[in-house]
């Protein structure tokens, strides 16, 4: 090994010794409610397949029929030679389905924050930024080269003060927040947020990633879910989880997605997605505005359970929507619980630091309609037993 890199041996090897190594496990099956996982058959409690519609028939048989009339990459950018009819047919029909005038598509929901941030503010901009936003969030403000102030998480009242005492000082300023925060399930007070932005000359922007096909009449997210149509500038998605499939969106202000069109630098200069997933998503779009049955059945599964645990004694945090933390303090404790939870049947990770602070390490258990009653019941069983084992309960 090169000298110049024994440093990255010695970190992992602490990383390893703190209990924050991350052990990648491989699954050998589609998304489910139950999965083969390095080869045994467990429970999914893992993924971010909040409404099975990653192997739902329809959105299976969506993406082979486009692979069979489109092939599968789309061979440019979007710029370029890389815009197909179904990429212009998926932005109109997420437009309609989120109630706004306009969208775009990205690669992701990563890769549209990191291109939307960074053509709305510059260096002699400011960005105001809720303190537990995410890493995609965190990394777009960094590009974008802004002076950067985080304001207390969730709270309209410390965002006031802030635009109060430095909003005059700069040319443009971005309010940017999650919508639903990922790690402990909390919802943004997008309301009053919007009420304290109004008069002080602000682009609003929210990352509905946790929100699309969870908040709001029949998934429609948390604009919907606060009735801020028309209000909120820049609402950015993620096609890879709710959706089930892969991709970002940003919807809202059709100046703002125009612009993106000319200035977004992922759209610019990395390849459309592909076309089977673009048609993948548009019946994931179609699946939804059916029925609400999928979030419905969501919401009635993730009250069940979260209710069962507090029964049992568990601190599951402050969440109000189906991400459900089991809050567990130190890192090692988190991994040997969940190492035990595989053991029983139960695949489920724990996150420590640096996704979450020091001393808030736990287990986060994402419910999915996916999930049958009998699913529930049985992992209920598993963390009970685990619980009782590891002096959680």
């Amino acid at each position: 090994m090169p000298k110049s890199l024994d440093w990255i041996d010695a970190e992992l090897q602490d990383l390893k010794q703190a209990g924050l190594y991350n052990r990648i496990r491989t699954l050998e099956s589609p998304q489910g409610a139950w999965l083969v996982v390095d080869g045994k058959k467990v429970l999914n409690f893992c993924s971010n397949n909040y409404l099975g519609l990653a192997n739902h028939p329809r959105v299976v048989k969506a993406a082979k029929q486009a692979a069979d009339k489109y092939g599968v990459g789309p061979g440019a950018v979007r710029t370029i030679a890389g815009t197909m009819d179904l990429h212009l047919e998926l932005e109109k029909r997420l437009a309609e389905f989120k109630r706004v005038e306009k969208a775009i598509t990205f690669q992701s929901g990563f890769s549209a924050n990191l291109g939307t941030i960074p053509a709305l503010v510059g260096k002699e901009d400011v960005i105001f930024s809720d303190r537990l936003n995410h890493a995609s969030i965190i990394d777009g403000c960094r590009l974008a080269k802004s002076k950067i102030i985080a304001y207390d998480h969730c709270s309209p009242e410390s965002l006031k003060a802030a635009l109060e005492e430095h909003r005059g000082n700069y040319r443009r300023a971005l309010v940017v927040t999650d919508g639903v925060f990922s790690m402990d399930g909390d919802v943004a007070p997008l309301d009053e947020i919007y009420k304290v932005t109004r008069g002080h000359d602000v682009i609003l922007m929210v990352d509905d990633a946790h929100g699309e096909g969870v908040l709001g009449e029949g998934g429609r997210g948390i604009v919907d879910h606060f009735q801020l149509h028309g209000k909120v500038d820049v609402e950015v998605g993620t096609l890879s989880k709710a959706f089930g499939v892969v991709g970002g969106v940003v919807a809202g202000n059709p100046l703002v997605v125009e612009w993106l069109y000319q200035r977004g630098r992922p759209f610019l200069f990395s390849s459309a997605m592909t076309l089977p997933d673009v048609a993948a998503c548009i019946a994931a779009v179609d699946i939804l505005e059916d029925s609400t049955e999928l979030v419905d059945r969501l919401w009635e599964n993730a009250g069940y359970f979260k209710a069962e645990m507090k029964n049992l004694g568990f601190d599951t945090g402050h969440s109000t929507t189906p991400i459900t933390p089991i809050m567990l303090g130190e890192a090692p404790l988190a991994q040997d619980f969940s190492k035990k939870l595989f053991e029983e049947g139960v695949f489920a990770t724990s996150i420590g630091f640096p996704t979450v602070p020091r001393g808030l390490a736990r287990i986060r258990v994402m419910i999915s309609a996916a999930h049958s009653r009998a699913d529930l019941d049985q992992a209920l069983e598993i963390f009970k037993k685990v619980g009782k084992e590891l002096g959680v309960i």
